[in-house]
């Protein structure tokens, strides 16, 4: 392999702006080929047959929402090896996930791919998704950086944020993430205060030196503007190549707008990238099976799907009757896309099956199925729709299946309503009106205004985007094969009208709630059930719990707060224990609560588990722009310890004085 010293000044050039669209330059076999490919949710390759490119089969895993919603950080390390496994059988070398872009505006089209409105929540799950990934060999492309918090004119909007917000929300969670070492960071399209994020050497600057991130900064497709004013900010590698760009590189380099030191920096860690990636595949390959890998993306919808309401009526009886209604049921192998977000994370599935009445049949049910609502056109089918009412006037138990899917939530768009289409909320409202007993199950990438049918439901399943097998999966929690354990990780508020419209026509999106975002700023309202339907945090288990025992220890390090959860129930049961900071009397604003640990561990019946959760002094502390650095004042803290955030089981106080904590 070529070192820097050997490269001439054209070929650093030729280097730093990729090969084509997957690849990097090798100069002919001089040097080793990186090949990248899409993937958060499953790998997606192409491959050219006479002409016609098609997207390779691959295991297709839940949306990245739904593995936030586990809350369980060794998941999402299993998401990861088994994701590096499948870039093993196709010679992938970087995966271009995760993405950690804070969910700011849930009618974003692309939430269905990132992990959460939290940092922290966010930041955790990226960390142990990279571990897996990067554990395995393959190397993880870590993006969007940063504040691409809305798909509409992506390329030119720019988003307006102060200093603290970057740093305590939209800075976060990449903080967190590359303490895991990633190998590149991938810049987003639109402008951070004015500057394209392809040349935002503030923040490069602030992911080197304060992250501690050693890798190659990658642009987004087609993200660079000039070629050169992105190599002297920092971004190593433009992708793809653009012979538009490369030829107004070599010109802007002949005129003197790029040095030698920056044309170096950033061929030297390309070449860094392409030799650290090798070495991370030295000795190592796929461990794991397609089925074994299927079976991984199953578990995480049966930890990530969210038991919304149940007033009784589930887990389903033995042997009941059913009705179910709704094309997302059982979609067929032409229109899975209902089942998924559109857009460059798109994977076609390597096992094109998904049939919940099949499923629910064989585990003893007796159900009759109909669409009822067209897939091509969204309107209410008349005699399909009649159908599905006698059938479920007929049966014990009326299932309604409905969602978004890939015309509604995709990259380069955003969602118009966070309200279901007509015709499905006409579907769950008539079926229930001559139904004993009606179950909704939403499939959906993010939060889901359910405001105009949720009274009409006794029970309320949210599968998310499922991924393969999350037809048996919705099953077996149906039938309590499965005990429903995921918890929200984005509040679920009322639809409401965008009031930053006419900014977004001028090109800028700002910034104004400052770090007001999701339960940030809902949560801290007296009246917040008047905007928020189902809080962050929340999720119904078939068991319950009881929280007890908080007591807390200090030092001048931090806080170690232990507590007990036990099990009240006759079935064995996950919990996702989450704990938030609320300063008391704060000199500058913070926020009601903010989620600074979190924990999920498996409660035996009848049992309790004990939690010991270490919070450092940054769980206290806020940005100060004025002294440009984390700051803990002196004063008293509300540790909380609670099911979600809106349900707060335990509470103690510290006071901090003079940089010590002391228990109140």
């Amino acid at each position: 392999m070529k070192t820097l010293q050997e490269l001439t000044a054209e070929q650093k050039l030729r280097l730093i702006c990729g090969k084509d669209a997957w690849h990097t330059e090798d100069f002919g076999g001089e040097l080793p080929q990186i090949f990248v490919s899409d993937g958060p949710v499953g790998l997606r390759t192409m491959r050219e047959d006479r002409g016609e490119w098609t997207t390779i089969p691959a295991v297709a895993f839940p949306s990245v929402q739904l593995l936030a919603n586990t809350w369980n950080t060794a998941l999402a390390r299993g998401t990861g090896e088994a994701l590096a496994d499948e870039c093993y059988d196709r010679g992938v070398d970087i995966l271009l996930a995760p993405g950690v872009n804070i969910k700011r505006d849930a009618h974003n089209g692309r939430n269905f791919e990132y992990f959460s409105e939290d940092p922290l929540l966010a930041g955790e799950m990226a960390k142990g998704y990279i571990e897996g990934v990067q554990g395995r060999g393959i190397g993880v492309c870590l993006k969007h950086f940063c504040c691409n918090n809305l798909e509409y004119d992506r390329l030119h909007q720019s988003s307006d944020v102060d200093e603290r917000t970057l740093r305590e929300l939209y800075y976060r969670p990449f903080e967190i993430a590359c303490q895991a070492k990633p190998v590149s960071v991938m810049c987003s399209y639109n402008r951070v205060n004015g500057v394209y994020a392809s040349e935002y050497k503030k923040g490069f600057d602030v992911l080197r030196g304060e992250f501690g991130f050693d890798g190659a900064i990658i642009s987004d497709w087609f993200a660079v503007r000039s070629r050169a004013a992105s190599a002297m900010a920092g971004l190593d590698l433009e992708m793809p190549f653009s012979p538009e760009n490369y030829e107004q590189l070599k010109a802007d380099y002949a005129a003197g707008k790029l040095s030698d030191e920056a044309l170096d920096a950033c061929a030297g860690r390309v070449l860094e990238l392409i030799a650290r990636c090798k070495r991370m595949q030295e000795g190592k390959g796929a461990k794991t099976s397609i089925p074994e890998r299927a079976a991984a993306a199953k578990s995480v919808a049966a930890e990530g799907m969210v038991l919304l309401k149940n007033e009784g009526v589930l887990p389903l009886s033995a042997g009941e009757a059913l009705s179910v209604c709704g094309m997302y049921a059982c979609p067929g192998k032409e229109n899975l896309g209902m089942l998924a977000g559109g857009g460059s994370s798109c994977v076609v599935w390597s096992e094109p099956e998904f049939d919940l009445p099949a499923r629910l049949r064989e585990r003893g049910h007796a159900v009759s199925f109909e669409g009822a609502v067209g897939i091509d056109r969204p309107e209410f089918l008349r005699h399909e729709g009649r159908k599905a009412l006698l059938h479920a006037a007929e049966n014990g138990v009326n299932i309604v299946c409905v969602g978004t899917g890939n015309l509604v939530e995709y990259e380069d768009g955003d969602r118009r309503s966070l309200r279901l289409p007509a015709a499905q909320e006409r579907l769950i409202r008539e079926t229930a009106a001559v139904a004993a007993h009606t179950v909704v199950v939403v499939f959906a990438g993010a939060a889901v205004d359910m405001s105009a049918w949720e009274e009409c439901a006794d029970a309320i399943l949210y599968a998310g985007f499922p991924g393969m097998g999350g037809d048996a999966v919705i099953a077996d929690i149906l039938t309590g094969a499965v005990c429903p354990s995921g918890k929200l990780s984005e509040s679920f508020a009322f639809s409401c009208v965008d009031e930053e419209e006419e900014n977004i026509r001028i090109g800028v999106t700002r910034y104004a709630e400052g770090l007001g975002v999701g339960y940030r700023g809902l949560g801290g309202r007296s009246n917040w059930v008047d905007f928020v339907e189902f809080p962050f945090g929340f999720g119904l288990s078939y068991a319950s719990f009881a929280y007890e025992g908080l007591t807390l220890a200090a030092d001048e390090e931090g806080v170690e707060v232990r507590f007990a959860v036990r099990n009240l129930s006759e079935i064995c049961a996950k919990e996702a224990v989450q704990v938030y900071v609320r300063e008391c009397a704060p000199l500058v604003w913070r926020p009601e609560k903010e989620l600074q640990a979190f924990a999920k561990e498996e409660i035996p019946a009848g049992g309790s588990r004990a939690f010991c959760i270490r919070l450092n002094s940054r769980a206290f502390s806020h940005w100060s722009a004025a002294l440009d650095r984390w700051q803990a004042d002196d004063g008293v803290f509300e540790i909380q310890v609670g099911a979600s955030s809106a349900d707060i089981r335990l509470r103690a106080k510290v006071r901090l004085e003079k940089g010590k904590f002391i228990v109140l």
